[in-house]
């Protein structure tokens, strides 16, 4: 026999060969052939030193009917070549699992839905099996809302959608609340499609909240606000609404985009703001309940539907600064009268105290100007005391008509809060809501003795005073050769602005002014300077316009001075 020689050529090439024939196949997919079936064991060839051992359950349904048979090529993956028992150590599960994640990934990429079956509950969820791979399913991508029985979802297969994938560590999160979003924005886009504004449908009562109610309306939600329940006032849904209850709405608005349908019930109902101003006329008297109180007034319903404010200014006629919930209550019923009506706005101004007669015009009738009353001071002020008078009104005594002899303020030193007290009306203004009293006009007066002497004191008269007193309003006076005294006012101390100073005045000086006005009735004597220089001046001007032609204003001024002081 011939020997063989080997070339270093040949033992490189076969060197080669060796290391093809012997590549790892750890971690790789391969076919192998069932050569043996030993109980529950598949014997599989996959082409190395010797074979490995698979569990028949491993082949799923193959595996218990009898299909793996001796002579049956399977895929496997190889876990290790060779084990401690010179092994090679197969999986079929593991095979199944690398298949799967393959085409998962490509469906993945292509944002396609997966078939799978949830076969266990793990810690924050549910673990699905997608043919062979396992994934994850959170607890909040179980369905659209939260559900309380997981049974009749287990070991049936459904389709999911893969949120999320990470090979290297074996990950896949998975959601079935995205294919049921999925498929519930379909079939709302066809209902929303069907539905038609104004159109009357009837729904099932799903929620209700603070502002409204959720209807069903055979697989969309619509919203019916409060505000559209009913056009009377509902403070909260659940006054008219049940949940499970059926109703019948009017479809108010469409969003085709967002698919948010808004509804309505007091739509199919008549308008009762319709012909609201014959229904309502002004100045007319109605009943009504009180239905909700603010800081600003008090709400009152009318009718079903029909609600007007008053305002907390037509409330009393004597309490001003007081909440309307010290004058009404809640569900009180109460006489109001139609102020204003604003169809437009929908808007009625009522007013409470209009059902009641107004105070001072009571006052009026009952005390003419001249009578004589009598109250409790109510209190002390820089200006003069407030009486308390019949109809929970008040009047005024200012300091000028407290006494004849004394000046305002030291008079106001004998009067104190809760004093009884008689004064006489002088004035009686209903529209300002404002009495004037006199308590120095109940004695009989220089005044009227004064005015009926010849020459005496009469309106436009002119007369002197000695200054009593000077304060920030104006001065008042003591008339010469009388104990009357007058107020003068700021405003009437001088023609010129500048000199309507109360403080260039001092007291003891005498100042010359005229009688603007006199009430022979009521006593009252008004004094003013600015007046007496008006009128001297009209007279110079008068009495020497003609003879001092070309004299200045001034000139015939002073001239006309020095003729009075000459008398």
């Amino acid at each position: 026999m011939a020997q063989q020689t080997v070339t270093k050529e040949d033992f490189e090439a076969l060197l080669m060969d060796s290391f093809v024939d012997n590549e790892p196949l750890e971690g790789a997919v391969v076919k192998g052939t069932v050569v043996a079936i030993e109980k529950d064991l598949a014997i599989i060839d996959v082409g190395l030193k010797t074979e490995g051992r698979i569990a028949l359950k491993e082949f799923g349904q193959a595996g218990r009917d009898g299909t793996i048979k001796v002579g049956s090529v399977v895929e496997v993956y190889v876990d290790r070549v060779e084990n401690a028992a010179g092994e090679a150590v197969l999986s079929r599960e593991k095979a199944r699992r690398e298949e799967s994640w393959v085409k998962l990934e490509v469906m993945y990429n292509n944002n396609e839905r997966v078939e799978g079956t949830i076969f266990n509950q793990v810690k924050g969820g549910f673990t699905v099996d997608l043919e062979g791979a396992v994934a994850f399913l959170p607890r909040s991508q179980v369905d659209i809302r939260p559900i309380r029985d997981i049974a009749p979802l287990m070991n049936v297969p459904q389709p999911f959608q893969i949120l999320k994938m990470d090979k290297r560590r074996g990950n896949i999160v998975v959601s079935r609340r995205a294919i049921l979003e999925e498929s519930r924005a379909e079939q709302r886009s066809e209902i929303v499609q069907q539905l038609e504004e104004g159109q009357v449908v009837d729904g099932v009562v799903k929620n209700i909240t603070d502002y409204g109610a959720f209807v069903d309306l055979g697989g969309i939600d619509g919203l019916l606000h409060v505000t559209d329940i009913a056009w009377r006032r509902v403070n909260h849904p659940s006054e008219v609404l049940t949940i499970g209850e059926t109703i019948k709405v009017q479809i108010v608005r469409i969003n085709h985009e967002s698919h948010r349908i808004s509804l309505g019930m007091k739509q199919l109902q008549a308008d009762p703001w319709e012909g609201i101003e014959a229904k309502y006329p002004i100045e007319a008297k109605f009943t009504g309940r009180v239905t909700n109180i603010t800081d600003y007034g008090a709400f009152v319903e009318l009718e079903p539907g029909i609600e007007g404010l008053i305002h907390v200014s037509e409330m009393s006629w004597t309490k001003k600064n007081v909440h309307p919930g010290k004058i009404v209550s809640t569900s009180q019923e109460v006489e109001v009268v139609v102020l204003e009506v604003d169809p437009d706005k929908r808007r009625i101004s009522l007013g409470l105290k209009q059902t009641l007669a107004n105070p001072w015009e009571s006052f009026a009738e009952k005390f003419p100007v001249g009578a004589v009353i009598e109250g409790e001071v109510k209190n002390k002020t820089e200006f003069g005391l407030f009486i308390g008078l019949d109809g929970d009104v008040d009047g005024m005594v200012h300091l000028s008509d407290l006494d004849w002899q004394k000046s305002g303020e030291v008079a106001l030193e004998d009067y104190n809060r809760g004093d009884m007290v008689q004064a006489k009306v002088l004035d009686v203004d209903v529209e300002k809501e404002r009495i004037s009293l006199g308590i120095k006009q109940l004695s009989t007066g220089e005044v009227a003795d004064a005015a009926g002497t010849e020459g005496g004191i009469r309106k436009g008269s002119i007369v002197t005073g000695t200054v009593t007193e000077v304060n920030d309003g104006g001065i008042e006076v003591r008339i010469a050769d009388s104990e009357m005294t007058a107020f003068i006012r700021r405003a009437d101390l001088s023609r010129d602005r500048n000199d309507q100073r109360p403080e260039r005045f001092s007291k003891g000086e005498k100042v010359d002014a005229r009688v603007t006005q006199y009430d022979r009735k009521t006593q009252r004597i008004q004094l003013s300077i600015k007046a007496l220089e008006i009128a001297e001046e009209k007279e110079a001007v008068a009495n020497y316009g003609s003879s001092a032609s070309g004299a200045s204003l001034g000139d015939i001024l002073g001239a006309a001075l020095k003729d009075r002081d000459k008398e």
